[in-house]
């Protein structure tokens, strides 16, 4: 199959499933855009962000915080909005706590960064101890409330704090030798800060959840006996495709439909960043063996900000429900308005120059996954 696109963005596609066991071709384009001063429009970056085929994390999998998940998702009901950032001090003057806030469209998020502190063990109960000043301090699940006690002899007393398992601060076995100095998150929200160990403290971030934490998991489905005996390698019917969503509920919107306004409050030196999410719209052309056209709009469905590097992802996603499989699909072009001498050309003859510069850059490199390669 060939994927055609100048859109000066990362473009791939892959193979997706739904639970019936019917298959997808999924078009995924990403394009990196850089933050614009004083509210100026967004332009492309000059270095585009590959598309990721695999979750990455801060650490180790699994024991640390998601950064980045992979692009192919079959869909995804909504758009998920991300930050992986800092919280800077006004002014760049010291200060032990400093207020956060994510405004995109629908989406108001705030919380409380907090400089390093740790449980001090009192003679009646554990205290926090006052925070440290800071400048300029990281943002991350693996710095908000949570994590494991893993402190107790017995197996079974072994306890993590599934809403965020990476985190820092939880402790239920509160033995002075097991909590006395140990470190306090360094965010907790607006009006509800984190007094004990062992309360119940809703995590605070911007990043992306793990696929296995409390509030993304029920999403998966059921897998048990009956499904290892009668619905295996498919997934279960009672998957939800919001599991596919890796924002926590109060990061997600309806799409975009582009130029929705993006404010930032004290995630960069600035104090207040404002600007606008791109206003491009994307059209997506599958080309049937049988000589069918299949035209559909892509979606933005992930926003990705990263203030400290000055850049923000977008990404445009659209899938195609299969009869059999993607050999029923010769070619696929993605473009704002592609002209019609770019659609279903015989492939023999060269491409239009412009669009064959576009492909050598960036579908021929990056763009041009593993899973492209698979699928040939």
């Amino acid at each position: 199959m060939e994927l055609i696109h100048a859109t000066g963005m990362q473009a791939g596609y892959t193979m997706g499933m739904r639970p019936d066991g019917r298959e997808l071709l999924v078009v995924c384009v990403k394009g990196t855009f850089t933050i614009p001063q004083n509210g100026g429009e967004p332009q492309l970056a000059e270095t585009q962000t590959p598309l990721i085929e695999a979750d990455t994390f801060t650490g180790e999998p699994g024991l640390s915080a998601p950064v980045y998940e992979s692009d192919y998702p079959p869909t995804k009901p909504r758009c998920d909005v991300l930050l992986n950032g800092s919280a800077y001090a006004p002014g760049g003057k010291p200060s032990p706590k400093v207020p956060v806030s994510l405004n995109v469209g629908p989406i108001a998020k705030s919380f409380l960064v907090v400089g390093d502190r740790v449980w001090k063990k009192g003679m009646i109960s554990v205290s926090p101890s006052d925070p440290r000043p800071f400048v300029k301090m990281p943002i991350s699940y693996d710095r908000a409330f949570g994590g494991v006690d893993a402190n107790h002899q017995d197996p079974k007393k072994l306890k993590a704090y599934m809403l965020n398992p990476v985190g820092v601060g939880y402790h239920v076995h509160l033995n002075s030798k097991f909590v006395d100095g140990k470190p306090l998150p360094n965010t907790e929200e607006l009006r509800n800060p984190v007094k004990r160990p062992d309360g119940n403290y809703r995590p605070m971030s911007f990043g992306a959840i793990g696929r296995g934490w409390q509030t993304r998991i029920p999403f998966a489905g059921t897998y048990d006996q009956n499904w290892l005996d009668n619905i295996f390698p498919f997934l279960p019917p009672d998957f939800d495709d919001q599991y596919y969503q890796a924002a926590p509920a109060d990061q997600q919107m309806p799409y975009p439909r582009g130029g929705e306004q993006v404010s930032l409050i004290n995630l960069t030196s600035e104090g207040r960043t404002v600007f606008s999410l791109p206003k491009d719209q994307l059209l997506v052309w599958f080309f049937m063996k049988s000589g069918e056209e299949k035209e559909t709009r892509a979606v933005i469905d992930t926003v990705v900000i990263e203030p400290d590097l000055r850049r923000f992802m977008v990404s445009w996603r659209a899938s195609l429900p299969l009869k059999k499989n993607m050999f029923e699909v010769v070619q696929v072009v993605v473009g704002p308005n592609p002209e019609d001498k770019y659609k279903g050309r015989d492939p023999n003859e060269p491409l239009f120059p412009a669009i064959g510069e576009a492909n050598e850059e960036s579908s021929g490199g990056a763009g041009e996954t593993a899973s492209q390669e698979g699928a040939r």
